[in-house]
Order: C-alpha cells, then sequence, then structure tokens
C-alpha cells in the first residue's frame, strides 16, 4: 500500500531522511518511532506529497508520488500533530469542504459525518466556528475530515496527542477496522506502549536513517520496546 524506496531529503548540508526504505502492507498498522528530530515529520510529509524529496521514490497502492501526486493523494488521509484548519469556518463548513475535496456524495458525507461527530462526541459543536475549538476538539474534527473519503491509506503524525482517554480508543478501533477491510495505517509516536499493543510492525528511525523495523516479536525480542528504544538511542 505505502512504498519508500531509498527515500532522501538534504536540509543545506543535514540529512534529515537519509536512503530510508520502508513497505507497509494492506492490513497493517505500521508504527513510526524515533527521537525528536529524527526524521519522522520529514518523512510522513513526504509520503504525503507535502514536501518534494531529493531521491528515492514513494509509492501509494502502486502509483508514484512523483508522477502522479494527484492521484496517489485521493488514496490517502494525512492527520498532521497539530491540526491547522480553517479557523474561520464551523466545524460542518470545513467537512462539507473536504467531501467536496473528494468528490464524496451528499449521501455518504451525511452518513458519515453523522456516524463519527456522534462517536467522537462533537455533533453539538459542528455549527460553531473552528475558532473556537479546543485543541483536543481541533484533533477530532481533523480526524473525521480525514476519514471521509475511505481512504486506502492513513498516514498520522502523533495522533493521540490532545485526545481524551475516550476518543484515543475509538481512534484505535477505526484504524485497526480500516486495516481489517483492506487499508494500511502507518503513523508516529511517541507512546511506546500504544505502539507495542497497536502495531503489527514498527520502524525505528535515527538521525534520518533507520536502523530496525519488523513485527513487534522481531523489533523487540524479549524485553520491552521501551528498552529496545533507549538502548538503540544510547548507541553512537
Amino acid at each position: 500500500m505505502l512504498n519508500i524506496e531509498h527515500l532522501t531529503k538534504v536540509y543545506g548540508d543535514k540529512k534529515a531522511v537519509d536512503d530510508l526504505s520502508l513497505d507497509i502492507a494492506p492490513g497493517e498498522i505500521y508504527g513510526f518511532i524515533g527521537h525528536n528530530g529524527a526524521g519522522k515529520t520529514t518523512t510522513i510529509k513526504s509520503c504525503c506529497g507535502i514536501l518534494k524529496f531529493d531521491s528515492g521514490e514513494i509509492r501509494i497502492d502502486g502509483v508514484s508520488m512523483k508522477e502522479k501526486p494527484l492521484e496517489c493523494k485521493s488514496k490517502l488521509a494525512y492527520i498532521p500533530d497539530n491540526p491547522d484548519l480553517y479557523d474561520f469556518m464551523t466545524g460542518v463548513q470545513y467537512l462539507n469542504f473536504v467531501a467536496d475535496v473528494f468528490g464524496v456524495s451528499a449521501d455518504e458525507r451525511q452518513k458519515k459525518i453523522h456516524e463519527l461527530a456522534e462517536a467522537f462526541e462533537i455533533t453539538d459543536n459542528l455549527a460553531e466556528a473552528i475558532s473556537s475549538y479546543s485543541h483536543g476538539m481541533k484533533q477530532k474534527l481533523a480526524i473525521i475530515s480525514a476519514l471521509l473519503h475511505s481512504p486506502k491509506l492513513v498516514i498520522m503524525d502523533e495522533p493521540f496527542v490532545g485526545l481524551d482517554p475516550k476518543a484515543s480508543h475509538l481512534l484505535k478501533q477505526l484504524m485497526r477496522e480500516i486495516c481489517d477491510n483492506g487499508g494500511a495505517i502507518f503513523f508516529s509516536t511517541h507512546v511506546l506502549e500504544v505502539a507495542e499493543k497497536l502495531c503489527d510492525k514498527i520502524a525505528i528511525i535515527k538521525n534520518g536513517k533507520l536502523i530496525k523495523s519488523g513485527t513487534i516479536e522481531e523489533v523487540k525480542g524479549d524485553t520491552s520496546l521501551e528498552d529496545v528504544f533507549l538502548d538503540l538511542e544510547e548507541e553512537k
């Protein structure tokens, strides 16, 4: 579903991402772990077509991001760590705007908006301006908008930041449902316990380089994911 091949992104004399290759298959929840500045967000934004990369290739469902960026973007959804929404719109206006962009039918969007807004408990807030929303409410709105067009691939950067425990639990359920229906999830997180319990596979990145990847069992062995991560962080 997502193929990253020898991805390299350079800022000045620093390689933010250095020859990174990963494959995320349909049905997989794939966690992406690393310290601040390791290259996670750069990788994620490159996969979403937000950042141009210097070399390598990214394919979404077999389609090249370089050659057909619009087709790739139509297949995916991106949820950033800090939702930058149109504050002058109401919640429902924003959701309808996103649905228009992706060509979601009136019936389908109404059904999805109703179901997801009820589940995330923001139905009563949809008529309010987004400028009045808390960070957590904006995060919920961003999640709902991302799922309106039933994307094959969902890419998320620290998706649980700002969510209350109930919303976090719901998001985990939705992530698994997406994968059970043939989709794929690629997300970064600092919450290692979540990654260990939720992910089918994980990748650990350090200073732009992939240093370990595979199933949870392959990566952590007989220890915990936290111990593996800390040990790798201490290595020079």
